[in-house]
């Protein structure tokens, strides 16, 4: 085995240091939503995605909306304790049908970034469209080809339900490629 000097140790140590420092990045996605807000962990190990764990907020439809929303808040907190993200990825409200349901899952987007902000992480924010892009190659794919993608960068065995948990994890590979 040869004998390595000083310089080449220190060398082979930087080496190691990058490598680490490349390897762990965790995400936090989230699909806003104050019914039910989907979030998915995931870790960027240099090359490979790994996902940690995903999940849905649900509140109940007997809460007032500020109950709602402070539940969101409150399991958002939970979430950034127990896995330690350093970034979040939230989708943008881009489109609506419904000016009430949009104005109430602006405002539970505006929990979560709130909550991102206060546990200190990086904030990405992706357009329903960056995301279709960056995970099928056309903007107008259906939430079908999202899961079907999903699925297979993942290498899962089925399509995470609900479609909320899907997004989350969507936002979250997107975020993933784009901030390497």
């Amino acid at each position: 085995m040869p004998i390595l000097d000083k310089k080449q140790k220190s060398l082979s140590a930087v080496a190691r240091e990058s490598l680490a420092a490349k390897v762990d990045k965790r995400i936090l996605g989230i699909d806003p939503g104050y019914a039910r807000a989907g979030w998915a962990v995931l870790e960027n190990q240099g090359q490979k995605l790994k996902l940690i764990k995903f999940g849905c907020v649900e509140t109940s439809a007997k809460l007032s909306h500020a109950e709602r929303l402070k539940k969101l808040n409150l399991e958002l907190e939970k979430i950034i304790k127990k896995h330690k993200p350093d970034t979040l990825a939230i989708e943008e409200l881009f489109f609506f049908k419904n000016l009430k349901t949009a104005i109430k899952v602006a405002e539970s987007r505006g929990v979560a970034l709130l909550t991102a902000i206060d546990a200190k992480l990086e904030i990405h924010e992706y357009t329903p469209l960056q995301i279709k892009q960056a995970l099928v190659g056309y903007g107008r794919a259906e939430k079908n080809q999202i899961g079907q993608m999903v699925k297979i960068i993942l290498s899962l065995k089925e399509i995470p339900k609900p479609d909320d948990i899907t997004d989350a994890i969507a936002v979250t590979i997107t975020c993933a490629h784009s901030i390497k």
